[in-house]
């Protein structure tokens, strides 16, 4: 089954053992078999990242932690998962909540709180960011279902991308094992190339805000409207634009620190989706806001999703970069 199809043939999610299903006959279809950052296809990535955020954007937020970690995976050269496993991916850490690991055999010891973990509940597999026993970053694959892990109904009160349930979990004395050594995750390439990924996730909502505007505008051409149309068709077209070329130059150079085109893709989209929310929102007034059920529903999930972008703090460090880049650095 393409995914279109799957996606077209599966609406509305309830909550989150709703998105947990649909994620989990994903995974059936193969539909999770993403081409690999860096492999040559890496815009094909990104547009099925687009197209299950254009169709919900809960789904894709678990989505897309299964498919980056399924990515990791397989860029620090670990294990195959499990058949039919399915994966959240989380890496924040907040200073209130600390993960630790110590070795025992083969096997790691899991110790501590991770917060804002999309899907625990559903999932039956997380890969999270740990600190070994000299206190240095480290992945650890874990099997939900085992004594020593409490999936918590803490730490999470959205009302945008609630169903995503992501709560807090405790780990006490759980096991778990290494994926890759120390380190890994932040210094591979994929970790920036990762961060694109998810800017084609915020595309792929907002292009489908911007369809309900130009549908409005095919059915009712009024000139304010045909204003902001016009505005929003701009602002996708360049925001189109730089993931391609992103995607591209992901391909070209694979094993390049992709840290600086991340940031500023990412920025990109950012601004890109600010504008098509202001600009749909002020055109189509107040009727698809409490009337259309998918449209209310990307409105409220995407200001959530979005702030996965640290925004001045991101920026911030990409002017560190553009300062002490060479002459040239915008020439075309």
């Amino acid at each position: 089954m393409a995914l279109h199809g799957f996606l077209q043939g599966n609406r509305g999610y309830a909550n989150t053992q709703a998105l947990g299903a649909a994620l989990k006959a994903l995974q059936e279809e193969g539909l999770d078999q993403l081409p690999l950052p860096g492999s040559g296809q890496t815009l094909e990535r990104f547009s099925r990242l687009a197209q299950v955020a254009g169709h919900d954007l809960r789904l894709c937020k678990l989505f897309e932690g299964h498919t980056d970690a399924l990515a990791i995976i397989a860029e620090l050269d670990s294990p195959l998962p499990p058949l039919g496993s399915t994966w959240g991916m989380w890496a924040a850490e907040p200073p209130t909540a600390k993960v630790h690991v110590r070795k025992e055999d083969h096997r790691l010891i899991v110790q501590g709180r991770k917060a804002w973990c999309s899907g625990a509940a559903v999932v039956s597999h997380g890969l999270l960011t740990a600190w070994d026993e000299e206190d240095r970053q480290q992945l650890v694959a874990v099997h939900m279902d085992q004594p020593g892990i409490t999936v918590t109904d803490e730490g999470w009160n959205a009302v945008g991308m609630a169903a995503t349930g992501s709560v807090e979990v405790v780990f006490d004395g759980a096991w778990g094992l290494a994926v890759g050594g120390p380190g890994d995750y932040l210094a591979r390439p994929g970790f920036w190339q990762g961060g694109i990924g998810i800017a084609a996730c915020w595309y792929g909502a907002v292009q489908r805000l911007a369809e309900v505007l130009r549908e409005q505008c095919n059915k009712r051409p009024e000139p304010h409207a045909l204003a902001h149309l016009g505005a929003v068709d701009s602002a996708l077209n360049s925001a189109a634009c730089v993931l391609r070329a992103s995607a591209e130059h992901v391909d070209r150079e694979p094993q390049a620190d992709a840290r600086a085109l991340a940031q500023q893709t990412r920025a990109c989209i950012e601004d890109t989706v600010e504008q098509v929310i202001r600009h749909v929102g002020r055109a189509v007034g107040a009727g698809p806001y409490c009337k259309d059920p998918h449209f209310a529903q990307l409105m409220a999930d995407l200001p959530v999703y979005v702030r996965q972008s640290h925004a001045e703090r991101d920026l911030a460090g990409l002017g560190e970069l553009a300062a002490g880049a060479t002459t040239g650095r915008w020439q075309l």
